[in-house]
This record gives C-alpha cells, sequence and structure tokens, in this order.
C-alpha cells in the first residue's frame, strides 16, 4: 500500500511560504482598513461630510454608488495581488506550473 506521507518540506520553501503568509496578512490587513473606512467611518460622520459630490451630498452618494464601487475594486485588487502573491510564491519554492496549481491554489 503507497504511503501517502508529506513530503519533507526543505527550509527554503518554508521560508519562502512565511514570506507569502505576511504578505496575504499584509494585503489583508490594509484592505480591509479601506472596508473599514469606507463601510463604517463614512456612514458614522455622515453629517460632518456634507458636502456637493458630483451634485450629490457626499454622504448619500457614498451610501448609494460610492461604497459599492468601492467594495468591488477591493475585491478585484485582492484578487490580482493574490494571484501576483501566488505566482511569488510558486517562483521561490522553485515548483514548476504543475505543482504550483496543488501548492498555490490557482493556475498561473
Amino acid at each position: 500500500m503507497p504511503s501517502h506521507a508529506p513530503a519533507a518540506v526543505s527550509d527554503l520553501e518554508r521560508a519562502a511560504r512565511a514570506r507569502h503568509w505576511r504578505r496575504t496578512q499584509r494585503l489583508t490587513a490594509a484592505l480591509l482598513l479601506v472596508w473599514f473606512g469606507v463601510g463604517f467611518v463614512v456612514t458614522w460622520f455622515a453629517r460632518d461630510l456634507d458636502f456637493a459630490f458630483f451634485g450629490w451630498p457626499f454622504s448619500f452618494w457614498m451610501a448609494a454608488q460610492g461604497g459599492v464601487i468601492v467594495f468591488v475594486v477591493l475585491l478585484a485588487v485582492y484578487a490580482r495581488r493574490m494571484a501576483r502573491n501566488d505566482r511569488r510564491l510558486a517562483d521561490e519554492s522553485g515548483l514548476d506550473d504543475d505543482e504550483h496549481d496543488d501548492v498555490a491554489g490557482a493556475p498561473r
């Protein structure tokens, strides 16, 4: 019966995965901060943010359109940056394309 034990992970690959995880955490924290600013801070200070923006009060515009636009942009930024981050992991780990699909989660 074949053994399905995981292969030994080299120190180089372990360090590459640690850098990948740190980059992922920083990206997630930065995008969550933007999300919080748009989703909560603008709503909290809506009365104070009373100036015209494209002909509408800024707080109304953010609630009706701006927040949705920012959230979609956040999703696109996250997808692109994580794809690049995964490619960097594969390059730093020295994996070929077939192994990259299994380890990093997305094909090149």
